[in-house]
C-alpha cells in the first residue's frame, strides 16, 4: 500500500514554508491504518519488545495498537505536568520551539527491551530526548519506528547509535 497516497499534505502550516504531513487522513481510512500498525508490529515482532513508548499525541494513536499486536505493554511519554505521579523531565529543542516531555520514574523496569513509537521524525529532538528518558529510568532502546520521515531535515543523524525504521519518507 502506498501511504503516501493516505497523507494529506497541508502547504503553509503551521507557518509559511512548513509542508504539513497531515496523517489524520490516514487514521480515517480503516485499511491504511490497519496496514501502518501492522507493518510496524511486523518490523518489531522479533526484537523481543517488553514495552512500547509513544510520545504526546500522536505517538499514543500509533504506539498503542502495536504495543497490542505485539503483546507488550504501553507507556505514554507526556508533556510537562500531564502525568500524576513522580516523574523525570527533559527540555527539548522542537521545529518550532522547546518544550518538556516527562515519564514516570517508574514506568519502565530496568533492563526492559523498549520500542518507542511516534508518527514523524522530523530533527530528531523529541525522540531523542524521549530515548534519554528511556535510558534514565532504566529500558534499553531497541527500535525507533516512524509512520512518516522527513530526510531533508536530517533528524536520523541524531539516532546513529538506535535501529531506526520509518515506514514513508519525504523530503520535506
Amino acid at each position: 500500500m502506498d501511504l503516501k497516497e493516505k497523507i494529506r499534505v497541508v502547504e503553509g502550516f503551521p507557518k509559511e514554508g512548513i509542508s504539513f504531513k497531515d496523517v489524520t487522513t490516514l487514521l480515517q481510512d480503516k485499511e491504511a491504518f490497519k496496514y501502518t500498525v501492522d507493518s510496524i508490529a511486523s518490523y518489531l515482532k522479533d526484537k523481543k519488545i517488553d514495552v512500547v513508548v509513544g510520545p504526546e499525541a500522536r505517538g499514543f494513536i500509533f504506539g498503542t495498537p502495536v504495543a497490542y499486536a505485539i503483546g507488550a505493554g504501553f507507556v505514554p511519554v507526556r508533556k510537562k505536568g500531564k502525568l500524576p505521579f513522580d516523574t523525570i523531565g527533559v527540555n527539548y529543542e522542537l521545529e518550532y520551539g522547546s518544550d518538556d516531555l516527562e515519564i514516570h520514574k517508574d514506568a519502565i523496569i530496568p533492563g526492559q527491551r523498549i520500542a518507542i513509537v511516534d508518527d514523524l521524525l522530523a530533527t530528531g529532538g523529541t525522540v531523542a530526548s524521549v530515548a534519554k528518558l528511556v535510558e534514565h529510568v532504566g529500558g534499553e532502546v531497541v527500535s525507533l519506528n516512524f509512520v512518516v520521515e522527513l530526510t531533508g531535515l536530517n533528524g536520523i543523524d541524531k539516532l546513529e547509535r538506535y535501529d531506526v525504521m520509518s515506514l514513508v519518507k519525504y523530503e520535506f
